[in-house]
């Protein structure tokens, strides 16, 4: 869930990379048993590149922590919880960093999601690419919650 970013809906420009590119504050809820740590990620599979846009990639949340607030995607982690951190996206940057469809391209979906893993770390450090990330939580997810929003750029 998010108080920020709804469902099905556009994004707001002040999530969007070149406006106000802040992370939505995002909660959950329902843990499936045995968690031991969180991922949360922000994809776009629309990106007019063969693999998508990886937009965010957070990394070894605690299992206690059922939330982050809006602005934890910021440069250098201090809005994190203790023991997590971001690996690199692709813009590049060690944060969150906002859709950016190319102008006048069709809405981008953008999925949030929430990865429930059985275990404690899946990221030797900040410079893991998202697409490690995503195959060392292959075997470990219990379950994920999913949001997915809109974005477009005006032409």
């Amino acid at each position: 869930e998010s108080s920020e970013v709804r469902a099905n809906a556009p994004i707001g420009d002040a999530h969007a990379h070149g406006a106000g590119n802040r992370s939505p504050a995002l909660s959950w809820r329902d843990v499936p048993a045995g968690t031991k740590s969180f991922v949360v990620t922000c994809f776009d599979p629309d990106a007019p590149t063969p693999s998508g846009f990886w937009h965010w990639v957070v990394v070894d949340l605690p299992a206690s922590v059922t939330s982050l607030a809006g602005d934890a995607g910021k440069e250098g982690g201090s809005n994190l919880p203790a023991g997590a951190f971001h690996c690199r996206n692709d813009y590049g940057a060690k944060a969150y960093g906002g859709p950016a469809p190319p102008p006048g391209d069709r809405p981008h979906r953008n999925y949030f999601v929430v990865h429930a893993l059985g275990v404690e770390r899946v990221a030797r450090d900040h410079d893991t690419p998202p697409a490690a990330v995503s195959f060392t939580m292959l075997g470990h997810t219990l379950g994920r919650a999913i949001l997915m929003a809109t974005y477009q750029t005006a032409a």
